[in-house]
């Protein structure tokens, strides 16, 4: 019989943390992302629609990086993985200084271009990293824990970014020079941390390669259909798609918060950015409350349920009814809180030595951020609430997959 699955082992605990970690650090800098379109929008003069670019050069590099990361990490374990996302990270970081210098906004993306290859990798390690430290049927529980740490770094993210860059009265409003300054000590604490993480010792995994026959298949994630191909396990393909249209609201919705505030609700640059800070702390809350409810529902019908809200919110959000709908695009982030990591780990269901490539496939999926907020941009440039619309197509993919086309084929 099989023994009731525990969140993890003792063995696994320090190793845990510092993956924990990681989704801390990668969520500091999406949601800072956000902060700074406003601001090279002050400065630099861009449209919403130009300002879309700056999501293209972070989630394009997850496109063009993914596939390399899990290549990379399938060859030389998660360590070396992390560590190798963790300097590109840094490494970008370090390139908003000369671009500063420059006054070039096509630097400044090269440089985001380089920020995302790191997150790229390190989202490609990170999640079947979390997943494999400890029992498969608890990995979807591992994955959204460590992925509200995430959400608490986007309620930093803005904290930080609105404090150097939109501060009202603030020379930073009108320059680059804050950028410098905020993008060094990002990457300073970058190098900082994988520099402890080096001296993390690894505990041995469970092999992907074990047979069916060796261990309990719901505790241990093996392929039970080995002559498949990857691409044959239907699961993981529609959690590549659901990704891909996860990610495109998830930047389209975060892309124009800041400007909802401003528009519809007549907020100040920097009252909207201190509004983004609970607009991310719904997500942190829902990752929690997430994460408690999977005790009791099954993750794939909590994600469906969590998708139709975020239809309902849209849909509110659209009217441009005050309060109420900005309201709504609060609840927004609370659905949207658990798709991520649960698209992940149920797209991984099962895939044994396939494991670390579809998590690949699954992170590439994070393009579809790069295209949608300049699309939602376009709607954005007559009528910020109507763009709102547009990410419901997303979460009808989202609901499709949660309903019914997440299940392991056997």
């Amino acid at each position: 019989m099989s023994t009731k699955a525990s969140f993890t082992e003792k063995r696994f605990i320090v190793t845990f943390v510092f993956v924990t970690s990681l989704f801390l650090l990668w969520g500091v800098l999406h949601s800072m992302s956000d902060i700074l379109i406003r601001h090279f929008q002050n400065v630099l003069g861009l449209s919403k629609s130009q300002s879309g670019l700056v999501p293209l050069s972070v989630f394009g590099a997850y496109f063009i990086m993914s596939i390399p990361a899990g290549i990379f990490m399938k060859r030389f374990g998660y360590k070396l993985g992390v560590l190798l996302g963790l300097s590109l990270f840094a490494g970008g970081c370090f390139l908003f200084i000369p671009a500063a210098d420059a006054v070039s906004f096509t630097f400044f993306r090269f440089a985001l271009f380089v920020v995302g290859c790191g997150l790229a990798t390190l989202e490609t390690v990170a999640h079947p990293f979390a997943a494999s430290l400890g029992d498969q049927r608890t990995s979807d529980q591992r994955v959204n824990f460590a992925q509200s740490f995430n959400a608490v770094g986007t309620i930093i993210g803005p904290a930080i970014g609105g404090y150097f860059l939109l501060r009202a009265g603030s020379e930073a409003v009108n320059n680059l020079d804050s950028v410098k300054s905020l993008y060094m000590g990002v990457g300073i604490a970058i190098v900082v941390v994988g520099i402890c993480f080096s001296f993390v010792k690894i505990p041995a995994l469970t092999d992907p390669h074990a047979s069916e026959a060796e261990v309990d298949v719901d505790a241990v994630n093996v392929d039970v259909e080995p002559s498949k191909k990857l691409y044959q396990h239907s699961h993981f393909v529609w959690a590549a798609i659901a990704q891909f249209f996860n990610v495109a609201a998830q930047a389209g919705t975060w892309s124009y918060f800041i400007n909802y505030g401003n528009k519809v609700m007549g907020f100040s640059d920097e009252k909207a950015a201190n509004y983004m800070m609970g607009f991310m702390a719904m997500m942190a809350l829902g990752r929690f409350v997430g994460t408690y409810l999977m005790k009791f529902i099954a993750p794939n019908k909590l994600l469906a349920a969590f998708a139709f809200g975020s239809i309902i919110s849209c849909l509110l959000v659209a009217q441009g009814w005050g309060w109420a709908s900005y309201s709504a695009l609060f609840m927004i982030n609370f659905f949207f809180s658990i798709m991520f990591p649960t698209i992940f780990s149920l797209g991984l269901k099962n895939l044994g030595s396939h494991t670390q490539q579809a998590s690949s496939f699954i992170s590439m999926g994070v393009v579809g951020g790069a295209c949608f907020p300049f699309f939602m941009g376009l709607i954005a440039n007559q009528d910020i609430a109507k763009s709102y619309y547009l990410p419901i197509i997303c979460y009808f993919v989202i609901f499709l997959f949660g309903f019914k086309l997440y299940k392991v084929k056997h």
